[in-house]
């Protein structure tokens, strides 16, 4: 199926595995990219000497393209950029609109620029900048999330911008792709359903958790980080949403020196990481705390598996996902329900004689 995604990127199907922290690392961002569809690695908690490290690993792997997921506002962005550009990367993805000049810096070298909005005014503002294309996430979309619904915001953005739009937020199937196309999308992007494949490295009881879930057990809360942000239900966020601002505030200390013991930051830069975060909103300092282990808290449930102390960001379609395939029967499958699906539509009416 060949789309203006397919074209722009050089894959085979129009279908996008999002870069999720601690999950798109380079097993699975391989298995994506030979299934034909566009892998992107999480870069954002990976040091730059791990993702020079992830990006040689991928193409030893494999010669399909494959993306690079960045953030703009990290302190060393242009660092990665260059890994990016000297690594011969296909694709920049962005989890915040980069600036101008990153844009330009990017597409000079012939990387494809592709940053992830979730409004129709930021789409409208890099397209002006010179981005390629756009991933539009809806509020069904897993982690920091917006309110509006993918069906209301894709042909927004599609009617608003003339680049390619790639549908995020509630796809996992062949049926979404082709709703997709016929709201004007070039693609979908999928991150929840390329987690819950048995490429992903996330520990088995946290998949059984995801597999398990109905669409009511996932949620969007402000009580981790003081920002929309949608996940599973768990105990945590049960304790976070119940707790006071003195009792969250002991809770986040107690979880904050776990991981600080963890990642090896000092409480000075854990803090100063927070608070950077905060992005002008009114956060509590238990917020501050837990913005600053946002990453950490990710990772003790998709690395080490606890999901007791960690929390499990997930789109609400992880309430109809019930199976965990390989990519390679993913994207096979995504491509031929969508072929079904397409020849099962009645044909138009034709044109009546007078």
């Amino acid at each position: 199926m060949e789309t203006a995604l397919t074209k722009l990127v050089g894959v085979r199907h129009p279908i996008v595995q999002t870069g999720m922290g601690w999950v798109a690392g380079p097993r699975l961002v391989t298995a994506t990219a030979d299934a034909g569809a566009l892998g992107i690695l999480a870069s954002a908690t990976m040091t730059t000497g791990q993702l020079r490290q992830a990006v040689r690993e991928v193409k030893s792997r494999t010669d399909a393209p494959f993306g690079v997921n960045l953030r703009a506002d990290a302190g060393d962005a242009r660092e990665r950029v260059r890994i990016i550009v000297d690594e011969g990367v296909r694709v920049a993805s962005f989890a915040l609109a980069p600036s101008r000049e990153l844009i330009a810096e990017l597409k000079d070298a012939g990387v494809v620029v592709i940053p992830s909005i979730g409004a129709r005014r930021h789409a409208e503002k890099v397209a002006a900048w010179g981005a390629d294309a756009v991933i539009v996430q809806g509020g069904e979309g897993g982690g920091h999330t917006g309110d509006v619904a993918t069906t209301v915001l894709l042909p927004e953005v599609v009617d608003a911008v003339e680049i390619p739009v790639v549908a995020a937020g509630g796809f996992h199937d062949g049926r979404g792709l082709v709703a997709a196309l016929a709201f004007g999308a070039a693609g979908v992007a999928m991150g929840t359903r390329f987690l819950l494949t048995s490429d992903s490295t996330v520990p088995d009881a946290v998949k059984a958790r995801y597999l398990a879930a109905s669409v009511k057990d996932i949620t969007v809360t402000t009580a981790v980080d003081g920002l929309p942000h949608r996940m599973l239900r768990t105990e945590l966020v049960d304790a976070l949403e119940r707790s006071g601002r003195t009792r969250a505030l002991l809770h986040a200390v107690r979880q904050a020196a776990r991981f600080r013991k963890l990642s090896g930051l000092p409480w000075a830069a854990m803090i100063r990481d927070g608070l950077a975060m905060k992005h002008g909103k009114d956060l509590s300092w238990s917020q501050v705390l837990l913005a600053a282990n946002t990453p950490m808290l990710l990772k003790a449930s998709m690395v080490e598996g606890r999901t007791d102390l960690g929390v499990m960001a997930s789109g609400q379609v992880a309430g109809l996902i019930e199976d965990l395939p390989s990519c390679a029967e993913l994207v096979a499958r995504v491509m031929s329900e969508a072929d079904h699906t397409l020849r099962a539509l009645p044909p138009l009416p034709g044109p009546t004689a007078d």
